[in-house]
């Protein structure tokens, strides 16, 4: 019989975990708070590792990851309920429910580690390789939806300096193990509980001091101007709002005297045809301004018609641009958001339910061309596509013609003032620090800032204020590691190891109980 503390625990582990799991998300809006993600998930180790039951740590696994996932993207609700008129209940069960099945990757790989550790250090790797696992199904399968990984709480921690070398899903797998190593020192008796923590210590400290490294050389420093119009979502499509609005962005844009200029995401939200109904001849002014120019612009805008479909697009405006087919640069999104810009199958009921404009688009491809600017190109990306290094490493297949700098135009918008804006700074500077490129962001109210090839933020204006920001961004040439093996594989060679790792504990784990070795406590 169970003592009544042991089975009062019992009752409150699952909720401690999951306010772990809330808590650490804080290290991805705060990222001085880095060290918060390795705490939690060394507790969330030393559960597991205390349960004897495989199907208890799935349930461990899925409360942590729940509750993770839900504090980290509650602001989806917004965008359902404010902007796309969902009842708040439907809005927020919706929610939950997306937080609800992509945790169920997390609780497969604690299951897994539970069924088939065997004790010692390969313990450690098991545990970081179902982590990977887990992240990897989560930011691969379904279209993929890899906010808040583990790897981006680190973006100011040591662990950043393997950026250039593994990428973000390789840092949350170092993570994991250090919490792995944590997390079984916490029961451990003696002189051995401080090994661990002093091998963590030391592992950090050495990264700190070693750094990321230089793998990439300097080009051409451009003077960049961005743009923040600061439209709220439901006034952006209204029409008594739109004519200031096209009018303030053509002004900053016919104005500029910088090297390029950026206009975020839809920030001209009708198709140029659609703009002679608002502004006559809107268009063409701004062709017409950058087509004799050494400047270049970049302007979020959708294109495409009624016969061949719509796309969420950016128009690329300068002199060498001038001279391409359509007269101007197009960069087509490629990576489109489920429900926002495509309709997953099945789901069409859903859509209906909100009333949301520009939904289903056509995709660009995967790799397109980037945007001349001398000897520099600037290689666009459309709101969360930057989340998918993994895509954005296709364009440095050939390194020749491999972007110098990064160019994100985005309208968070649609997620109001809450912590997604600062979230999706800190996945913009991982991104930069991955393939050392400055990353530029160009966004609807915020976060517009410069950031350097070292995931620095160099210049940045204020969230939710209608502003330009002056900065000066210099590109890059060379590949880091990660660029290079990404270009070429993806994120499958993570993949396969994080497979064989598991492949190989769990049949380690047979052959050991085929001899008769007691299984792990």
């Amino acid at each position: 019989m169970k003592a009544p503390g042991a089975a009062r625990w019992r009752r409150l582990e699952a909720p401690a975990l999951a306010a772990l799991g809330a808590l650490q998300t804080l290290a991805f809006v705060h990222t001085a708070l880095w060290v918060l993600p390795l705490l939690a998930i060394a507790v969330l180790v030393w559960r597991l590792d205390a349960t004897s039951s495989v199907r208890r740590a799935a349930w461990l696994g899925w409360c942590f990851g729940l509750a993770w996932l839900a504090s980290g993207t509650w602001w989806l609700f917004i965008s359902m309920h404010r902007y796309g008129h969902l009842p708040a209940w439907l809005a927020a069960a919706a929610v939950a429910a997306l937080a609800a099945l992509l945790s169920l990757y997390l609780a497969l790989a604690a299951a897994a580690w539970r069924r088939w550790r065997r004790g010692g250090s390969t313990d450690v790797a098991l545990f970081a390789a179902a982590w990977l696992l887990a992240e990897l199904a989560r930011g691969m399968l379904f279209t993929g939806f890899p906010w808040v990984a583990s790897g981006y709480s680190q973006v100011d921690a040591p662990l950043a300096a393997l950026a250039p070398w593994i990428g973000v899903y390789g840092i949350g797998a170092v993570l994991a193990a250090l919490a792995a190593a944590l997390g079984q020192a916490i029961a451990a008796r003696g002189s051995a509980r401080l090994v661990a923590p002093v091998s963590v210590a030391v592992a950090l400290v050495a990264l700190a001091l070693a750094g990321p490294g230089e793998h990439t050389r300097p080009g051409r420093t451009l003077s960049v101007q961005l743009l923040q119009p600061n439209v709220a979502q439901d006034e952006k499509f209204a029409t008594d709002r739109m004519p200031a609005t096209l009018q303030w962005v053509a002004a900053r844009l016919l104005a500029s005297s910088a090297d390029l200029v950026v206009a975020p995401e839809t920030a001209v939200p009708l198709l140029p045809d659609q703009l002679e109904d608002f502004a006559p001849g809107y268009w063409a002014a701004l062709r017409q301004r950058f087509a004799g120019s050494a400047q270049a612009a970049l302007v979020g805008v959708p294109l495409g018609g009624y016969a061949e479909g719509y796309t969420n697009s950016v128009a690329g405006l300068s002199a060498a641009a001038a001279g391409l087919p359509d007269g101007q640069y197009r960069y087509d999104k490629h990576h489109l958001v489920p429900f926002g810009e495509f309709i997953p199958w099945g789901f069409r009921w859903f859509t209906d339910l909100m009333r949301i404009p520009l939904g289903d688009f056509n995709r660009g491809a995967v790799a397109q061309p980037s945007l001349a600017i001398g000897d520099e190109r600037a290689a666009p990306n459309i709101c969360y596509e930057d989340l998918f290094g993994e895509e954005l490493a296709r364009r440095f297949a050939d390194p020749a013609m491999a972007p110098t700098l990064f160019v994100n135009l985005s309208n968070i918008g649609w997620f109001g003032d809450t912590i997604a804006v600062a979230q999706h700074l800190g996945i913009s500077r991982l991104r930069a620090l991955e393939f050392q490129r400055p990353m530029i962001r160009a966004t609807n109210t915020g976060a517009t800032a410069v950031i350097d090839h070292r995931g620095r933020v160099t210049a940045r204006l204020p969230p939710f204020t209608e502003a330009v920001l002056d900065g000066q961004a210099q590109g890059r040439r060379g590949l880091t590691p990660f660029a290079r093996w990404a270009a070429v594989a993806g994120l499958w060679p993570l993949v396969g190891l994080g497979l064989a790792v598991v492949t190989a504990c769990a049949l380690g784990n047979r052959r050991a109980a085929g001899d008769g070795a007691p299984p792990a406590p």
